[in-house]
């Protein structure tokens, strides 16, 4: 049993290849896998892990994307759930993310979608036919999801352990296949820990 590589890549990793075919760098793909193993140490209640991971993926995060980057936000709010909601060091993290959030305004517009494959020929062809209305409908979605997101960080801003939304349980059926900044976003809004 081999398990992927979290800051590694090789030629055989298929998630790397078709990564970079679709133009993501090795930060954003290691931005992801980072996060998710974080959550995972972290549902697996080893906060030293975690936390390390955590870490490591806000240094990722903060020193290869682009200031208005929302991931970088995720990052913070990782850190600050990790620090235990309610404390003094939670609540500077979460400050630090509203802000960040709140400068990553914009991005769902100038969000480009790939096209996805479908299960059959008449869901292709309708897709597209009608390709705006569905580019419509997914940024109205992403919108709808970044909208829990900022409801999830005032719950955490308040002290709640409890969040109001689902996020890294939604990851795994939510996160596209395709690498494109539909992916990215998602990411951001959904890659968040849940309180322990």
């Amino acid at each position: 049993m081999s398990a992927r590589h979290i800051l590694g890549f090789d030629a055989a990793d298929v998630d790397w290849r078709q990564a970079k075919a679709s133009g993501w760098r090795r930060a954003d793909l290691r931005w992801e896998r980072l996060s998710e193993a974080a959550i995972a140490a972290w549902q697996a209640h080893r906060r030293f892990r975690a936390v390390c991971l955590f870490h490591l993926a806000y240094r990722q995060a903060r020193f290869s994307f682009a200031p208005s980057d929302r991931r970088i936000a995720t990052s913070l709010i990782n850190l600050g759930i990790a620090s235990g909601a309610g404390t003094v060091t939670a609540k500077r993290y979460f400050a630090k993310a509203r802000h960040q959030w709140q400068a990553s305004r914009g991005d769902v517009d100038d969000m480009v979608v790939r096209p996805r494959s479908r299960s059959s020929l008449f869901h292709l062809r309708m897709e597209a036919r009608h390709r705006e209305t569905y580019l419509a409908n997914t940024r109205l979605r992403i919108s709808r999801i970044i909208v829990e997101t900022e409801e999830t960080l005032d719950a955490l801003e308040a002290g709640s352990l409890t969040l109001p939304h689902r996020h890294s349980s939604r990851w795994r059926g939510e996160r596209p296949v395709v690498f494109d900044d539909m992916r990215k976003i998602l990411g951001a809004c959904l890659l968040i820990a849940c309180p322990l």
